[in-house]
Order: structure tokens, then sequence, then C-alpha cells
């Protein structure tokens, strides 16, 4: 049987490619080393900031660089791809356009998940660029959910945690998660989504609620069984 091999273009966030590959192996039913799901990981810490490049329109270098390595990955036999990168989605329906393996949408699947939970009106916690192009809101509004994005003080919160704590490596704020929970449950909403990788290694350092689901959990989930590995359920 041909080997199923998954590739992780990685390394926006290189914490976070470490956090995401971890899930995986948490979430594959293996007994032994033999067990686990093969996997490539690239690493390319040299990737622009997305939300900067997103928001300024000058993303024909980032697109460029993201379809290099995901050839570079298809190349090593790998038979799908993961992006933990949520705001790199953006460029993921171009980017499936021009290789010949599948890219597990993070972004849908977290949007499927939601919709067998019956949840109808997510939060999405992500980057400027996450929230301002509306990938999470195209994606729910196609299963009928109703995305919410935050106020702005609340979002300043957010992205407070990605870049000035979580990014400089450190664990970040329980406080102010405290008034980002607050001000989306206000909202009315009855389910978050952790829709940026920074915030999923926030989640390892403080355990959060099942209100809240961690986008980078679900795609975890889904690269296991595309790649036809047992998951764990327990």
């Amino acid at each position: 049987m041909f080997e199923q091999r998954l590739g992780v273009l990685g390394g926006m966030g290189p914490q976070a490619t470490q956090v995401f590959y971890q899930f995986v192996l948490d979430r594959t039913d293996a007994a032994r080393d033999q067990d686990h799901l093969p996997a490539v990981i690239l690493s390319d810490t040299g990737i622009p900031d997305r939300t900067a490049a997103i928001l300024s329109g000058d993303t024909e270098a980032l697109y460029q660089r993201l379809l290099k390595d995901a050839k570079m990955l298809e190349a090593c036999g790998c038979t799908a791809l993961a992006i933990p990168c949520n705001t790199s989605h953006y460029f993921a329906d171009r980017l499936q356009g021009e290789i010949g393996v599948p890219i597990i949408h993070m972004l849908r699947e977290t949007a499927r998940a939601l919709a067998r939970q019956g949840k109808k009106r997510p939060g999405i916690l992500g980057t400027d660029g996450t929230i301002q192009t509306g990938l999470y809101q195209k994606e729910c509004a196609a299963l009928g959910l109703e995305a919410v994005a935050p106020d702005p003080d609340t979002q300043r919160l957010v992205m407070s945690i990605i870049y000035d704590e979580i990014k400089q490596g450190e664990t970040g704020s329980r406080d102010k998660f405290a008034k980002i929970d607050r001000a989306v449950r206000q909202m009315g909403c009855d389910c978050a989504i952790l829709a940026c990788t920074e915030l999923s290694v926030f989640s390892t350092y403080h355990p959060l609620p099942p209100f809240y689901l961690d986008a980078m959990m679900v795609m975890a989930e889904r690269a296991v069984e595309i790649c036809g590995y047992p998951l764990r359920t327990i």
C-alpha cells in the first residue's frame, strides 16, 4: 500500500508548528513508533508576516513563497498538506489550484465541526488579517452559522496576546484573556474559535473550557483521519 505522508507547512510561529505536531502525535492511536503518521515538517521561518502582507495588499511575494514550500512538500512525497497558520488560509484555495495533493482546510473543517456540534454563533479569536478578510465568517456562513468578530477594544487584547506575548516567548496574560472571554460571551456567542496558532499555544499553558474550539486541534484530527490512521478517542 502506498505510504501516506503528512506535509506540515510551518514556521509561521515556530512554537505553534511544534504544538501542532504534538497535537498530531497525541491524537494518533499508536502503541509504538511505527504506528505513527509519517510527516515532513517544513519550518520556513523566513515567511513574511501574513497579517501585515494581507492588510497592506502586497501579497504576491508571500504567496509565491507559500507555493514554493507547498511544492517542495509535494515533491517529498507528502500525500496531504497541513498549514497551521489560520491567516495563511487566505491563500489556501489558490494554492490548492497549483498543487496535486489535498490541503486540509483548517477553517472549513472547523466550521464543519461546529455545525456538527449544533453551534450557531461562534466568536472568532484571531489576527486582524483573519478577522478583516472575513475568512471564518465566509466558511461559517456557508453552513448557516453566524461568526462574530470581537469589538475593536477586545480585538486589541487578542492581538496583544498574540504579538506582544506568545510570539515573544511568554505564556500569555490570563487577565487579558478573561476580559476577552467576558466580551465574547456578552456578544451572545455559544462558542468561540481559537483562530490563531498563538492562541493554540496559549491554551497549552492555560487550559480553556469546552466553550473554545481550537482550530489547530481540529486540523490535527483531520490530518490523522485523512491519512488513514486511527484516531485516539481518549
